[in-house]
Order: structure tokens, then C-alpha cells, then sequence
């Protein structure tokens, strides 16, 4: 039997467990617009520091790639479509069942987020928002909280991360990062390397240390 290497994980939430591109691309009107207005709103998001509306955010996003701020609105009034990976549940679910701590920590606002986190269908011990810590990732602030609130250290937590730019919160706290590569993202440069690198969730088991259990 494998010896267990974390006792707790974090997820990014919008990327990492659920497929908020399929959303934004609907919204858009089509892949492309969706995705340059997405990657338009990741940039701005971690580079914001302090909180400002997230909604704000995602209105100047929409119109630095030419679409109308007005999707905004949209992409707010449609969170409750978002849907998990298809994986999320088989994977969650034995990382559950062994005890480890499960937490979230995502760039939104407190009643969007609270949208998201029910579309997974999983029961998280922590969620942290962007709005609750008053910074944006990847300002360290948000992955203390919630490792405080896990009661857990840096050094006992993998943080699974959807987007590469969270790699540089991850560095700056300590924590090691999974990064769930879902869409075949650029890293931004300088961004640190991840531990791991997967295009999805299934290997998470085996590398927090639950092979064969």
C-alpha cells in the first residue's frame, strides 16, 4: 500500500473541476471569441490584486477582445450551468473516502462561487472567494486562508490548479501544484514549473498517494 504524500487538497474551482469554457464560448457565440475573451479575463483577474467586482472584471475583458461588456451579465446569470469535468466525482470521491481534506479557493465572488461549488456535487470543508479574502489569486492571501482553515501546512497540501497562472501563488506559499491542463494552455513566462503537469484529473489518486487502495 502507498504511503499517502498529502492530507489535504485544494482545487481551483472554474478551470481545474468545472468546464466554464464551454460556457463562455456559448455566451461569445463561438470558440474563438470565447476563448480570447476567457484568457482576457484570467490575465486581468490575476493581475488585479485587491478585490474589485468580479463581474467588473469580466465586463472589461469582454471588451479589451471586442465583445460587448453587456456578456457580463450573461455569464453571471448562467453559472448555475456550469459542469464538472466529467471525472470530478470518481476522482473526488476516494480522496473523500480516505479522509483527506477537500477545499476550493477561486477568483469570484461570494454568491457565484457558492453557484459553482454546487454544480460539482461535492461537499467541500473549505471555500475561499477572491471577495472573502479582499485579493485576487495569485496574491497569497486566498491559499492561506484556506490552508488555515483546513488547519493544515503548505508542505501537507497539493493545490490542483486549472489555470498556470496560479502557479505563481502556489510558489509564493509553498504549496505544490497539480496543474489540471485541461484546454492546453500557454504558461505564462516565468510562471513556475508545476509538480505535476496532466491534461485531467484522473492521476490526482495515485499522486496524493491512494494507488490500489
Amino acid at each position: 500500500m502507498p504511503e499517502r504524500r498529502y492530507d489535504a487538497v485544494l482545487f481551483d474551482l472554474l478551470t481545474a473541476l468545472l468546464d466554464s469554457w464551454t460556457l463562455w464560448n456559448d455566451i461569445a457565440g463561438n470558440t474563438e471569441d470565447g476563448r480570447k475573451w476567457r484568457a482576457a479575463y484570467l490575465r486581468r483577474t490575476y493581475e488585479a490584486g485587491a478585490y474589485r467586482p468580479y463581474e467588473m472584471l469580466v465586463a472589461e475583458a469582454a471588451a479589451e477582445v471586442g465583445l460587448t461588456p453587456m456578456l457580463a451579465a450573461q455569464v453571471a446569470a448562467r453559472y448555475g450551468e456550469l459542469k464538472p469535468w466529467p471525472e470530478v466525482c470518481e476522482v473526488l470521491e476516494p480522496l473523500r473516502r480516505e479522509g483527506l481534506a477537500l477545499g476550493v479557493v477561486t477568483n469570484c465572488s461570494e454568491e457565484l462561487a457558492a453557484k459553482a461549488v454546487a454544480c460539482t456535487g461535492v461537499d467541500f470543508d473549505v471555500v475561499v472567494t477572491a471577495e472573502r479574502a479582499g485579493y485576487y489569486k495569485p496574491d497569497p492571501r486566498p491559499y492561506r486562508i484556506a490552508l488555515d482553515e483546513l488547519g493544515r501546512a503548505a508542505g501537507d497540501c497539493l493545490f490542483v490548479a486549472g489555470s498556470a497562472y496560479d502557479l505563481f501563488g502556489t510558489d509564493r506559499v509553498g504549496l505544490a501544484a497539480y496543474w489540471h491542463d485541461r484546454v492546453g494552455m500557454t504558461r505564462p513566462p516565468n510562471a513556475p514549473k508545476p509538480m505535476f503537469h496532466h491534461r485531467s484529473l484522473y492521476p490526482l489518486p495515485d499522486l496524493v498517494g491512494l494507488c490500489s487502495r
